[in-house]
């Protein structure tokens, strides 16, 4: 990739990384440009003033509009494309875990507790020790003791008897804490499970040190209380700092533009607002994660669209209603396979999530609404539907279903004949596709697991993310699974549901953009539109299955900034 500058005719060869050059006019020439805009789908350059596109279009067309001050980047015919949009993740969570320890390589129980044991040699006494990434289903043997296939914690409070510690499930939707935390925490055997939570406990009663959805609670707030910490700001200024930039340069090196927030509290928002136009590079846009009674007192004075040249937008409320499969937490219509007296639980009443529903029409928000088994979001549908027919409308609400991950096939049709968006991860199916068939039984699974096909036949949006950090937030393995359902080589899941090349990139892009409201400035490559884009080593669009792996970010662009370049080898 060349700069020309076009009135001194001298070439540059940039060797950026992780470093910016400021917004400025400029002109992008020779590019393999895949634009997203449907009416204009190829075009070979484009013009950037004051941040925005201003031209799209052919060599010859482009080349009149070049102005002698311009910058003008040669690609050489590299592929570009609009900058990857994160349709679900949890932003300061991403940073975070890349300052805790990271459980997700561990093949066994015996791994982590090892890992915790290294980190206490090193650990102030009284310090907690966090991690998270464990996942039970993708070790290489069952821990031995266990209950229901999680491990009890003797050997890690062995391991640690200095220090809480706090390990958190690889879906967000469990814990797994040691004998002294679990001391902070006051866990007696007689303690009652919270509703919507569960503290898995032995045959004599004992709790295991494991504590699914709600339950695990009981553990953050003591973490929280020992710590001095507000429940919703969980840290000091300078550890979110930390966090975002963390997650801000991870983002932008993933080729990653713009950030969709799976719910954040008052409080966290009202740090980003300090921080999105400078220490945070993508563009961010937040769903609201709080109590009915905090959305009844900021609701209104917090929805914000556009803020800081359009790097935070908050409008849209975030809700859950049931929990995660991979710790039996999904709300399922008929039992587990694999826990017969099973199906799953509620983590938050009916009647509050129709509450903050009406707060939603009220306040003119988005809703959305975790929900990931076929009971989940037959009731979430329910809700809408409900909310619908109460305060009808000429404009869909683009109100979201967060996951949808395991339906009904009556539901299927219902996400289109109703409008409503199913914000779906792609990488959760071939990641979670080990134990699927386990606990749902293959008709279930075939029929309704991850149906991305069957949902946009029906007329629905489907957009694309990762959860991260359940997942890594490179968009790259998750655009693969995408198109190819493939967990290894010869190896697929249900791959009639897979998305086609042009879907798989408009799930990343338009779509995203659109289920934000947001598809007048951003998703694709058009005149008048937020100059967001980046440059790939390959074409997502034709080069062969094997290669997607294979793709690198060469360039990220946004508002006509460069925030990330790949250094040359």
């Amino acid at each position: 990739m060349k700069f020309v500058v076009l009135n001194t005719f001298v070439v540059a060869i940039t060797l950026l990384c992780s470093t910016t050059l400021p917004a400025q006019n400029m002109a992008v020439i020779n590019a393999n440009i895949a634009t997203m805009d449907r009416e204009n789908p190829k075009a070979e350059c484009l013009v950037v003033k004051n941040g925005r596109i201003t031209a799209v279009g052919s060599k010859d067309e482009i080349s009149k509009l070049i102005e002698a001050d311009m910058q003008v980047l040669d690609l050489d015919g590299k592929f570009l494309m609009p900058g990857f949009i994160e349709g679900h993740g949890h932003f300061l969570m991403l940073g975070e875990m890349r300052m805790n320890l990271d459980l997700t390589k561990a093949k066994s129980w015996d791994e982590i507790v090892e890992q915790v044991r290294v980190a206490a040699a090193t650990t102030p006494p009284g310090k907690w020790i966090i991690g998270r990434g464990w996942h039970q289903s993708k070790w290489d043997s069952a821990p031995s003791p266990n209950v229901e296939g999680y491990p009890t914690h003797e050997a890690l409070s062995e391991a640690s008897p200095n220090n809480p510690v706090l390990l958190t499930h690889a879906s967000g939707h469990m814990d797994f804490a040691n004998a002294y935390a679990m001391r902070i925490a006051q866990i007696e055997d007689d303690t009652k499970d919270p509703e919507g939570g569960t503290i898995l406990r032995t045959e004599d009663g004992s709790a295991t040190g494991v504590f699914r959805e709600r339950a695990s609670g009981l553990i953050h707030s003591a973490r929280y209380k020992d710590e001095g910490q507000s429940k919703t700001i969980v840290s000091s200024v300078n550890y979110l700092n930390r966090a975002a930039e963390l997650a801000s340069e991870e983002c932008v090196r993933k080729g990653i533009t713009s950030f969709q927030d799976a719910g954040m509290p008052f409080a966290q928002i009202d740090y980003l607002k300090s921080v999105v136009d400078g220490r945070v590079k993508p563009r961010l846009w937040v769903m609201v994660r709080d109590s009915n009674q905090s959305l009844m007192q900021h609701l209104k004075k917090t929805r914000m669209i556009g803020y800081a040249n359009d790097h935070l937008t908050v409008r849209a409320i975030k809700r859950a209603i049931d929990g995660a499969l991979g710790p039996h937490g999904a709300w399922l219509l008929q039992p587990y396979d694999d826990m017969p007296l099973s199906r799953g639980l509620n983590t938050r009443s009916i009647e509050s999530v129709e509450e903050a529903a009406s707060l939603a029409i009220k306040h003119d928000y988005q809703f959305c609404v975790h929900a990931i088994g076929d009971r989940a979001n037959r009731e979430v549908l329910d809700i809408f539907e409900r909310q619908f027919k109460a305060n009808p409308s000429e404009k869909s609400r683009r109100w979201r279903i967060e996951h949808a991950q395991h339906l009904h096939p009556d539901d299927i049709p219902r996400f289109g004949q109703l409008g409503v968006i199913a914000a779906m991860q792609a990488v959760h199916c071939t990641s979670d596709a080990v134990f699927v068939p386990k606990r749902l039984g293959m008709r279930r699974s075939k029929e309704g697991a991850y149906v991305w096909k069957s949902l946009l036949n029906s007329g629905a949006i489907v957009t694309n993310g990762t959860d991260a950090p359940v997942e890594d937030v490179d968009p790259i393995p998750c655009f693969f699974a995408s198109v190819t359902r493939q967990l290894k080589p010869g190896v697929t899941f249900f791959p009639e549901q897979c998305m086609s090349r042009q879907e798989g990139l408009e799930s990343y892009t338009i779509n995203n953009a659109k289920a934000a409201f947001e598809e007048d400035i951003k998703g694709s490559i058009e005149v008048g539109k937020l100059a967001d884009f980046v440059v790939l080593s390959n074409d997502l669009l034709t080069c062969d299955d094997d290669e997607i792996l294979k793709t690198k970010v060469l360039r990220t662009v946004i508002g006509g900034e460069t925030v990330y370049e790949m250094k040359s080898e």
